[in-house]
């Protein structure tokens, strides 16, 4: 039996435990440029908030490495200084850099951090894009081919003028996975944790699943095209609702494919089901900017991982293991 239709079958099987054995606590925060969530089930009041505090500084203290918004953090050092010299980073850093590296080469480069050479131009709260001349000379920096990683030295380099890298499409997921393996080492077993479109379960909704909704950009907020009951699992969503304008009728999102330094077109949102929320987050931008054909046929390559793509047009596809029968 597939994972998923396991998890159906526990909601309908299994009742609600009973709650003498804890309650469940919560915290919301602004952490990472998005709201961050933490939901724990707990015996123990001051454990419990101790272990939701210790998730939000956590998110706090990934963020300070990896924003590139921060002047001070070693992303932006990089930013600053790998098209003159090799920049020696932490380990958490370049392990992390390295990971996307390998999701570039899986995805022919569809995930890229480099996009950021182009990405830069785009200013979503004002309302400005490239136009093609812009794009045109600052296309060539992106290559992810031309970041060249030394394991020896532990640095990052730019091979190219004009490059600068980005990881608001992996470093979610990595301090969402973070956060998880910290109240895993406080003896919590049920919990959610989410950083605006990434989340990630540790066990269930205590005897039952997660249910989650999966929504339309062009449906009302709160209306949920598709639902899903989850446990012990990741799932991440990438859309063209959360960062963008629109300009003549145009939409232009955050998204951008690499290729073209333009945002992709092909779908609306794209949620991506696996093991881990690092995997997910950087799988949802990649197949969002494949489209629903290419990113499907990547999705059915790789084991433990499901996707749910609504395209241009509002139509849903699925991956095999949650086609509807």
């Amino acid at each position: 039996m597939h994972k998923l239709a396991w998890i159906l079958c526990l909601a309908l099987a299994v009742p609600a435990a009973a709650a003498a054995d804890g309650r469940w606590y919560r915290r919301e925060a602004a952490a990472m440029g998005t709201s961050v969530r933490v939901e724990l089930w707990h015996a123990d009041a001051a454990a419990a908030e101790a272990a939701m505090e210790a998730v939000l500084a956590e998110m706090r203290r990934v963020d300070a490495l990896m924003s590139s918004f921060r002047p001070g953090s070693e992303l932006s050092r990089i930013n600053r200084e790998a098209g003159a010299r090799a920049v020696a980073v932490s380990p958490e850093l370049f392990a992390l850099i390295r990971r996307a590296q390998a999701i570039s080469a899986l995805s022919g480069g569809a995930f890229d951090i480099t996009y950021a050479s182009v990405g830069h131009l785009y200013n979503f709260r004002q309302g400005i894009a490239p136009d093609d001349g812009a794009l045109e000379q600052a296309l060539p920096a992106v290559d992810y081919r031309s970041l060249v990683l030394d394991p020896a030295a532990r640095s990052v380099r730019f091979a190219r003028p004009g490059m600068r890298i980005d990881l608001g499409g992996i470093a979610k997921g990595h301090a969402v996975d973070r956060a998880i393996a910290l109240l895993r080492a406080r003896g919590v077993r049920e919990a959610l944790v989410s950083a605006g479109g990434d989340t990630r379960i540790l066990g269930d909704h205590h005897g039952r699943p997660w249910l989650t909704g999966i929504r339309d950009p062009r449906r009302p907020p709160g209306t949920s095209a598709v639902v899903l009951p989850l446990a012990d699992t990741a799932i991440s969503t990438s859309g063209d609702y959360e960062r963008y304008f629109e300009r003549d009728g145009v939409r232009y999102h955050h998204i951008i494919s690499p290729r073209t330094g333009r945002p992709a077109r092909a779908a609306r949102s794209v949620t991506i089901l696996g093991p881990d929320a690092t995997t997910t987050d950087a799988l949802s931008t990649t197949v969002f900017v494949l489209g629903p054909r290419a990113g499907l046929a990547l999705v059915e390559r790789l084991e433990g991982i499901e996707a749910v793509i609504i395209d241009a047009a509002g139509r849903v596809h699925y991956s095999s293991g949650l086609a509807p029968p």
